[in-house]
């Protein structure tokens, strides 16, 4: 045997080698998926905790919430309180559909020994506001044992004033803002921006008006003429119905800055019959209805609606998303 055949035989790979080499790697790769299944279940794990949670603080504080409303029982004799809040308009939290919904039901319950309106708005659309105003008037008509107490808290202005002139009486507070009874539309021009940026606006309509309300068009004298004249009507209706809810109560129905716009503080809206007294819900609960016990009939979210919104919208959004609730997408 040489001494060469020795020195390349000695070279030769070791097959024991290689095969605790792969066990080795095996091993390794093996350690790692196991690692992947793990992390994988923890992560479920811990999802459906949280969804455990979420779900078990949903059941143990929305109760609470409810609670804390007005603590007293629709199976005894009570004041309904209904809640305006906010702009109104369709939609929103103060809709026609919202507070009409709330009146009715506030009526057909035979413990209800008044409704308050709390009311706490700049106001907003007169249709609504109107939708509003005339139910009141026809379920006050309808059963005139159980008076309409509307009770202004922060503000009670514009549409907000319109609804409660339609109640028996309006307390506020002598802080509270009260009236702008007046009408208002507003918009932007942007004619000169249009012109220095060398921009033509090119509107193509049938009917001669058609258009008359585009803020990319200089406005036209006939046309800024006509849309004053819808404003003062729609402000005429407005005075009407006030003068109609307050009647003789309005002190001086002919002052000249009553229907102006202009709002007043409590304390000054006492004098000039805008409302009938200061105090707040509590007050005109014990003392005027003479029914301590408050029943909020305000239509609201739903509790799982309420609660999501308090998480904020990411955990909202991903509660959604282990409950098999999906939003519009990008696909």
């Amino acid at each position: 045997m040489s001494d060469e055949w020795k020195g390349s035989n000695s070279e030769a790979p070791d097959p024991k080698g290689d095969d605790r080499s792969w066990r080795l790697l095996e091993k390794t790769l093996l350690a790692g998926v196991q690692e992947q299944r793990r992390s994988r279940r923890w992560g479920i794990f811990f999802k459906l905790l949280t969804f455990a949670y979420l779900i078990g603080a949903l059941v143990i504080f929305t109760p609470l919430m409810d609670l804390g409303k007005g603590g007293g029982s629709r199976s005894d004799p009570h004041t309904a309180l209904i809640d305006v809040q906010g702009m109104i308009a369709d939609k929103e939290a103060a809709s026609a559909d919202n507070i009409v919904g709330a009146l009715r039901s506030a009526f057909d319950d035979a413990k209800t020994k008044g409704v308050i309106l709390r009311i706490n708005s700049p106001g907003g659309s007169p249709v609504q506001a109107g939708y509003i105003y005339d139910e009141i008037r026809r379920l006050r008509a309808e059963k005139p044992d159980i008076k309409v107490y509307a009770v202004i808290s922060d503000l009670g202005a514009s549409g907000a004033y319109y609804i409660a002139s339609a109640a028996d009486q309006i307390y506020a507070d002598k802080a509270s803002l009260v009236g702008s009874i007046g009408v208002t539309a507003a918009g932007f021009g942007f004619v000169g921006i249009m012109d220095k940026l060398g921009v033509d606006r090119r509107t193509y309509t049938s009917g001669e008006h058609k258009a008359f309300l585009d803020p990319f068009q200089p406005p036209k004298a006939d046309e800024t003429l006509f849309w004053q004249g819808v404003l003062d009507t729609t402000h005429r209706q407005f005075i009407a119905s006030v003068k109609q809810g307050r009647g003789d109560r309005l002190k001086d129905k002919d002052h000249p800055e009553l229907f102006s716009g202009l709002v007043w503080t409590g304390e000054q809206a006492l004098p000039l019959g805008l409302i009938d007294g200061l105090g707040n819900a509590s007050y005109v609960a014990r003392e005027v209805i003479g029914a301590k016990d408050i029943v909020d009939y305000t239509v609201e979210d739903s509790p799982f609606d309420r609660f999501t919104k308090k998480l904020g919208v990411s955990m909202a959004n991903q509660l959604a998303m282990w409950m098999g609730f999906q939003g519009p997408s990008l696909r």
